[in-house]
């Protein structure tokens, strides 16, 4: 991407967002475009964060962890504090995606068997007609 500002028509087109969701960022605080009248504008910096907060959501994260997440960013620490932050609330995502993981490949496993059962079910049943 440019310096240059985008519209939200370009922001929807770029990153596969509605104009709904970027104005629902926008009031949660997330994004701050340049606002001209009724047009956004949204920069560089709003094109970082927006980023951020797809991979963010794809990742199980809240919006206001998110959020909490992206206002580290200004602290003067090189982002330090931001980085930390991140790394331990993603580590609890990544456990608690995992724990759902082997969750669903027991109940996976069990209805693989139970619709086995089912198929030896209706074949005996088919069977049973045919003689």
């Amino acid at each position: 991407m440019t310096d240059e500002l985008m519209t939200i028509r370009e922001m929807c087109d770029a990153y596969g967002v509605t104009a709904r969701t970027l104005r629902f960022y926008e009031a949660k605080e997330l994004l701050s475009p340049i606002r001209e009248g009724q047009k956004r504008l949204f920069t560089k910096r709003d094109r970082a964060r927006l980023k951020l907060i797809l991979r963010g959501k794809r990742f199980g994260f809240a919006l206001e962890e998110i959020r909490q997440l992206l206002d580290l960013y200004d602290m003067g620490d090189q982002q330090q504090t931001q980085l930390r932050k991140t790394f331990d609330i993603a580590r609890k995502h990544l456990d608690t995606l995992e724990k759902q993981r082997e969750e669903l490949d027991v109940a996976i496993a069990d209805l693989k068997e139970q619709l086995d059962w089912g198929a030896q079910m209706i074949a005996s049943f088919e069977n049973d007609d045919a003689e």
